[in-house]
């Protein structure tokens, strides 16, 4: 196994552990994932959340061997994107289409869905050319997905600031707003192409390092809030999604030319 496609399949295995996270701690509220709006009056509400919680701990974990992974990621794509984003977080826009919280928490499970296409276009035996379509659709998904992340930065720098370590120099302002323009360079530089690899491995980066930053801390200090518990499955795996966009974009290694040996017989 060469080393990129290493990288690929942890970048993906991320991706699965952070769906599975969100999973086990519905399975332990015996909820929907908060980021999951399904409406309070839904009849057998329970059960469904429970039923929902099963497939995306099942999804999660076949994502993890490669023969499963592209139809899991399909199954994920499918729920996230028709269920989550359109029939969820779409029946709240009559409502509450001036509340930019509501598009910011719809990405967050777009981002998602977004990794799980780029998943399926890799694995899947499909037609090279709509392969590439369908990975470029869930880059730009994506790519608006971290322009809509750092807006919420703005939108929301009251809940942002305190969120930063105090400890951490040089301000918690600073980093409130450094983490911001990040998220919207990064998504300029995927929805353009320019620097776009670079970009979503520092954001994969970033993600990262919010667990240790924020969310481990938050859950040490609260460890019986469900929402804390969420945001950090969560990170996970925006995380995982993160790095299966940058793995989506590295260039394919040229194959190199081979001199053409004459034969001294003619």
């Amino acid at each position: 196994m060469s080393e990129r496609k290493a990288a690929a399949d942890l970048g993906r295995n991320v991706w699965g552990l952070g769906v599975m996270a969100l999973a086990g701690v519905c399975l332990a509220w015996g909820d929907f994932d908060p980021g999951q709006p399904a409406p309070k009056t839904l009849p057998d509400r329970a059960a469904l959340a429970y039923g929902v919680a099963a497939f995306m701990l099942i999804a999660g974990a076949a994502v993890q061997w490669r023969r499963t992974a592209a139809w899991a990621a399909a199954a994920l794509a499918a729920y996230y994107t028709l269920i989550v984003v359109v029939l969820m977080d779409g029946r709240l826009l009559p409502a509450h289409y001036t509340e930019f919280g509501l598009y910011s928490g719809a990405a967050e499970q777009l981002a998602i869905a977004a990794a799980a296409l780029i998943v399926f276009a890799a694995g899947a035996r499909i037609d090279p050319a709509l392969a590439a379509r369908l990975t470029r659709l869930g880059q730009l998904a994506f790519g608006i997905c971290a322009l809509l992340f750092g807006g919420a930065h703005f939108f929301y720098m009251n809940l942002t600031v305190p969120l930063v370590p105090k400890w951490l120099p040089p301000s918690q302002e600073f980093w409130a707003y450094a983490t911001g323009i990040g998220h919207i360079a990064a998504g300029l530089a995927i929805l353009t192409g320019v620097r776009a690899r670079l970009a979503t491995i520092l954001l994969t980066a970033m993600y990262a390092s919010f667990t240790p930053l924020v969310h481990a801390p938050m859950l040490l200090a609260d460890p019986s809030s469900h929402g804390i518990w969420s945001e950090n499955a969560l990170n996970l795996a925006l995380t995982g999604a993160a790095w299966v966009v940058a793995d989506s974009l590295a260039k394919p290694k040229r194959e190199p030319k081979r001199e053409r040996i004459s034969d001294p017989a003619h």
